[in-house]
């Protein structure tokens, strides 16, 4: 039976040290296994195991003693951006972050998401997401690997640690995917997800002490996103984009973002601030602050 593509996208890429390796590879260019277990200290088995999960996966291609990132592995530079953006904004360790640079202009600084059909700019309200109820079971069913082995790498200056209490694990993914939805009361997101009430008031909880979510006084069954919870989305709808390129094979996997502007699904794509210019990967660089 075919794995839903969501789920199996948040298992391979929701995850500290698959990060950190494809940031070094996309960054720092490294290839070896020597130069990811030097700037992470990530046990030699963790780091195989995922070293592994990312060719498996078609991320990464190994050549004797070298990993190179496949194809579909350099599209995962937009996700990677966007971590960075939400990173530069929303945590104390933004000074640790690379630059980013569009070569052509020169711009520093953050990108803004786009729909690829009509060029307009996308926030979280210029969209409906269409919903599968069937398609979140699958989702959020199934084993995830334990936490002994989601253990952040030991020493990196950006481990990705606060950005993982929102994609870290498929339920906590799944109520955030859900809140950047629009749903927002208890009751919405336990018929949604099936969950037991004790797992979503811990996941919610947890969400709210990271700043995600925010409950108002005036309602305690409500659940709203902060502007730290919001600033997601681009995550999210990157994710959602690649899932589908990654496993083209796979059934509908119930989720879409559509753009209420042009009415058309959203396919995401980055344009720079500075010149308006849409962005591909060899347009941007990142250099050390």
């Amino acid at each position: 039976m075919l794995s839903n593509s969501v789920a199996a996208t948040f298992d391979l890429l929701g995850d500290r040290l698959t990060l950190t390796i494809l940031r070094l590879a996309f960054v720092e260019h490294s290839r070896r296994f020597s130069q990811w277990s030097d700037r992470t200290g990530a046990p030699p088995a963790v780091l195989t195991a995922r070293l592994a999960a990312l060719v498996d996966a078609g991320v990464l291609v190994r050549d004797r003693a070298e990993y190179r990132l496949t194809p579909l592995g350099l599209d995962t530079w937009e996700i990677l951006v966007c971590v960075w953006s939400w990173q530069r904004e929303w945590t104390p360790e933004w000074a640790l972050l690379p630059e980013f640079v569009h070569t052509d202009c020169g711009h520093r600084g953050p990108p803004v998401l786009m729909c690829r059909g009509c060029g307009r700019t996308v926030t979280p309200h210029d969209t409906d997401v269409e919903l599968d109820r069937d398609a979140l079971w699958h989702i959020t069913s199934g084993r995830r690997r334990s936490a002994a082995r989601s253990a952040p790498p030991a020493r990196v200056d950006a481990r990705f640690d606060e950005i993982m209490e929102a994609i870290g694990d498929r339920w906590s993914a799944a109520v955030t995917g859900l809140a950047l939805a629009g749903v927002r009361r208890f009751s919405e997101f336990r018929v949604a997800l099936h969950m037991s009430p004790t797992t979503l008031t811990e996941r919610l909880t947890r969400l709210v002490e990271a700043g995600i979510l925010d409950r108002p006084e005036t309602d305690a069954r409500e659940y709203r996103l902060t502007p730290r919870g919001r600033a997601l989305f681009g995550v999210f709808a990157f994710l959602l984009a690649w899932s589908n390129q990654a496993h083209p094979q796979n059934p509908e996997p119930g989720l879409r973002i559509h753009h209420r502007d042009c009415g058309a699904v959203l396919i995401p794509a980055l344009r720079c601030r500075g010149c308006d210019a849409v962005l591909g990967r060899t347009d941007v660089r990142f250099e050390r602050p």
